[in-house]
């Protein structure tokens, strides 16, 4: 991966560089699915963090939980949650945008004073679509955008992840990209494109 590519991950469909990692452990909770679809959401979350060579945690001290995860067959189905308009500005307005581009999925951040991501609300309409897709590798590619602001136009061409051997893994230049976002001498955001080659710097040989 060349420090361009790097570069263009975290480069908006508007023109800015932008990149942030995560400021606090990660509390992730996780609605709308049975037991067994939590577990693999909740070891997705944990395998990516491990990764990272970041942290997880049981609460956070202001939120609770600061990672939010929704599964759900309909957008309005928003609504009806308690007090998530509080989090979530706008929320209705929100839904009937994303309502009417019949939008399966859609995540938002919130960011702390020095711009690193304080939590982030991932929501996840199952439609046909996504309903296709296993949960391992559902819930892989969720946990893998959440883990940094990527830019908008990311994964649009070429997904994070990959099949080897029958089994859907994390790209090993995605991964490399990650650990070295979670190198602790670098900040928690930037918004000057020089920063990719920071990260570069930091990548492990592919």
């Amino acid at each position: 991966m060349t420090p361009d590519e790097i570069e263009a991950l975290f480069t908006r469909s508007s023109g800015e560089f932008s990149f942030a990692r995560w400021g606090r452990p990660i509390v992730p909770i996780v609605f709308g699915v049975e037991d067994q679809t939590l577990s693999v959401v909740k070891g997705a979350f944990e395998a990516v963090v491990t990764l990272a060579g970041y942290k997880m945690a049981e609460t956070d001290p202001e939120l609770g939980a600061n990672c939010m995860v929704f599964f759900f067959r309909d957008w309005a189905e928003l609504l009806e949650v308690p007090d998530l308009e509080r989090l979530v500005p706008d929320l209705a307005s929100l839904v009937e945008r994303l309502q009417s581009a019949d939008a399966n999925q859609y995540r938002i951040f919130r960011f702390e004073d020095d711009g690193a991501i304080q939590a982030a609300f991932v929501f996840l309409r199952m439609d046909r679509e996504l309903s296709k897709v296993p949960a391992e590798t559902l819930a892989l590619s969720q946990v893998v955008q959440t883990v940094l602001l990527w830019s908008d136009t990311a994964f649009r061409r070429q997904s994070p992840l990959a099949v080897a051997a029958d089994t859907t893994i994390l790209r090993p230049e995605i991964a490399s990209l990650i650990r070295a976002a979670y190198d602790p001498i670098l900040p928690g955001s930037a918004q000057d494109a020089a920063h990719a080659l920071r990260l570069f710097a930091r990548m492990e040989p592919q």
